[in-house]
């Protein structure tokens, strides 16, 4: 797994990967190949709604997600992350297209031997 010269891992690097190879990859197989790299082998993923355990149940969250909201939506990082100490978090937003900004929200992750163990999915309050 990418580090920093701190020994520290690559925060922003993983946590784009998870956004780009596992919560937009459509392609069930490619999706679960990067789980495998990006991920512990019992990862957990606390949602607003639910808590999910384990690489292939992440795997169908995330595919059924973007079945959900169609071939065009997907989630794109606001600014690089940031993190030490083994913990890290990335800004993003989502929708269907690059002007048009359904939802946005935070990854918060904690990290152990360079992989994510523990992810949070934070969703900000609706605008209005």
């Amino acid at each position: 797994m990418p580090t920093q010269g701190s020994g520290e891992p690559d925060y922003d690097h993983l946590l784009r990967a998870n956004l780009e190879r596992v919560f937009n990859e459509r392609d069930a197989v490619r999706r679960l190949a990067a789980i495998d790299e990006i991920f512990v082998d019992d990862p957990v993923m606390y949602e607003p709604s639910k808590v999910v355990n384990g690489r292939e149940a992440i795997s169908e969250i995330a595919g059924a997600l973007l079945e959900q909201f169609g071939p065009t939506f997907r989630f794109t990082p606001n600014a690089p992350a940031v993190g030490h100490h083994g913990f890290g978090v990335l800004r993003w937003r989502a929708g269907p297209d690059e002007h048009t900004v359904a939802v946005t929200g935070s990854d918060a992750a904690e990290f152990v031997d360079g992989r994510i163990a523990r992810l949070w999915v934070l969703l900000d309050p609706p605008a209005g």
